[in-house]
């Protein structure tokens, strides 16, 4: 979970400008390896920008607050952002999905708690990991 604390306008890579409104964000990866070393990457401020995430978490208006890790198969990475969209998370168009057909792997929201819930009840999963 990332709080963008002000409006900011980012050049994200090949997406070009992309606008974030203040509030909560969730995005959804697939780290697959060294999830722990991967996780304090993205709390880090000062890292290689690899990934779209990195262009927002880089920013003095964004602030890491929570990763929450399931051990699943790499597709799920899709099915959990597919979840989001359904269950009403607002997306940001192409934003870490420019590799899959999703239409999106970050999304804007209102509650974390409750989404959580329902993601955890819908695969029937508890997390592995949890880095705040």
């Amino acid at each position: 979970m990332v709080e963008v604390i002000d409006e900011v306008t980012l050049r994200v890579g090949h997406l070009g400008e992309v606008s974030f409104k203040p509030g909560l964000y969730v995005y959804v990866g697939s780290a697959q390896n060294n999830l722990e070393k991967r996780v304090s990457r993205h709390f880090s401020k000062e890292k290689k920008i690899r990934w779209h995430i990195d262009y927002l978490l880089s920013s003095r208006s964004c602030k890491p607050l929570k990763a929450i890790a399931y051990s699943l198969k790499r597709e799920y990475e899709c099915i959990i952002s597919n979840l989001l969209l359904e269950i009403g998370g607002n997306p940001v168009r192409r934003f870490g999905s420019t590799d899959c057909k999703c239409f999106s792997h970050l999304y804007k929201i209102e509650e974390f708690e409750e989404i959580k819930k329902k993601i955890e009840e819908s695969l029937k999963v508890k997390p592995i990991f949890t880095h705040s």
